[in-house]
């Protein structure tokens, strides 16, 4: 892209894989024009709390954005600038050596939404990418309507893998100083998270995960709860051990109890407590090096959930995740072809369950990748892969070996450096 001539804007229509489509934008430099957003709505219109704090984080972390959103909130057309992280002087605290982050109390999803696609756009930051997400609506949890994942999964089961892009998770840096779940309604909550990500790279590398996915060798969690009592932990893990000793002995879940965030309400100084609830993350851990399976639950913000049926429902769901197939869950699926695309110009390999790939969001990314000047994707049978053996389980046959070719669009900001 030379300096004088402007790309044309790459254009959607919609709401869905919002964060997604400025993602790429960011990364590869091209403009975005998204229209009716939920301009069919008669009582929410336009962009949703969660969606505007977004494009406020994006402008906050990068240098010469344009966003101008239309008077009705339904039409943004976003010009990404130069991802700079976290620099002195420009938002970051001199005390923290971060930028702080405020949600809104009527954000209704997970700092998870807001977390994963942070994390794509750290390895391509010019500087370390240090943001601090605090306010009234810090949810730490899973939510139930949305689908996030939880803190816990995100740390255990979504940054290990870019390990495999040749990013050091050892300088990643994930920092809970204060929990919470979903406030009433489903809004709010009061927690405080920390991320630091200070491997930043020139370009990903290629990546191979096409082998079989193995045996499942150990589970570990996370229960968690916040303001209520300490025994919910106990209670859900002995549940979902009930579960899952059937099938692997090595299980270990760890309890975290906090109590209650207190949020000062609106127009007061009288602060009251919220993200009242608890909640499971189990992870399954494979004999193959890098594959790992993650399922999350969570109580409903307006309770009716006895622990046992969250540790049950928990351990069921990891389950399900594992007899999908593939070497990618479907939760990591995004971030793991998303790398791969903006790496090196090769072609890598990673290999997925019918179930994963046939998703709507994993479509939909190969969709978006094209738009934004990416290769399709090559996706074959792993029986025709020559690198499989005999011994594969039979939940696995029925897996593709997706072939992602690289842009070889890089650290920007490193190339300036």
């Amino acid at each position: 892209m030379s300096g004088n001539s402007r790309p044309e804007f790459v254009r959607f229509t919609g709401h869905r894989a919002f964060t997604q489509r400025l993602v790429l934008a960011t990364l590869t430099g091209r403009p975005v024009h998204i229209s009716k957003i939920r301009s069919s709505s008669a009582t929410n219109p336009g962009l949703a709390p969660h969606e505007v704090s977004f494009l406020r984080l994006l402008e906050s972390i990068t240098n010469g954005s344009v966003i101008d959103v239309s008077y009705s909130g339904t039409t943004i057309a976003y010009q990404p600038g130069l991802i700079t992280g976290t620099v002195p002087g420009l938002g970051a605290s001199l005390a923290t050596d971060a930028i702080e982050h405020v949600l809104p109390a009527t954000c209704t999803r997970s700092v998870t939404y807001f977390l994963i696609p942070l994390a794509l756009l750290a390895p391509f930051s010019k500087a370390h990418m240090n943001v601090r997400f605090t306010g009234p609506g810090v949810i730490t949890s899973a939510t139930h309507g949305a689908g996030d994942l939880s803190i816990d999964t995100f740390r255990t089961a979504v940054l290990p893998l870019y390990g495999l892009f040749g990013i050091p998770p050892a300088r990643i840096e994930l920092r809970v100083l204060g929990r919470s779940c979903a406030g009433p309604g489903g809004k709010g909550g009061g927690g405080v998270v920390e991320l630091r990500f200070a491997s930043q790279v020139r370009l990903p590398k290629t990546l191979h995960l096409h082998r079989p996915p193995g045996r499942i060798r150990r589970v570990r969690g996370v229960a968690y709860c916040t303001g209520v009592a300490a025994s919910h932990n106990n209670r859900m893990i002995t549940a979902a051990r009930a579960v899952l000793n059937q099938l692997v002995p090595d299980v270990h879940v760890a309890a975290q109890y906090d109590p209650a965030p207190l949020v000062a309400e609106k127009g007061s100084t009288h602060k009251k407590k919220t993200g009242i609830g608890f909640g499971l993350s189990l992870v399954a851990e494979s004999s193959a090096e890098g594959v790992v399976y993650a399922a999350d639950e969570v109580a409903p913000p307006e309770g009716g959930v006895v622990p046992e049926d969250i540790g049950t429902r928990c351990a069921y769901q990891l389950l399900e995740v594992i007899a999908q197939g593939g070497c990618v869950m479907s939760a990591s699926a995004p971030t793991v072809l998303t790398l791969m695309a903006m790496g090196s110009e090769d072609v890598g390999r990673v290999r997925l369950g019918r179930e994963v790939m046939a998703r709507e969001e994993t479509i939909q990314l190969a969709r978006d990748l094209k738009k934004f000047g990416a290769a399709s994707w090559g996706i074959r049978d792993a029986k025709d892969d020559g690198g499989d053996d005999d011994a594969e389980d039979n939940s696995t046959r029925g897996d593709l070996i997706v072939s992602v070719k690289g842009t070889g669009v890089g650290n920007v900001g490193r190339k300036v450096a």
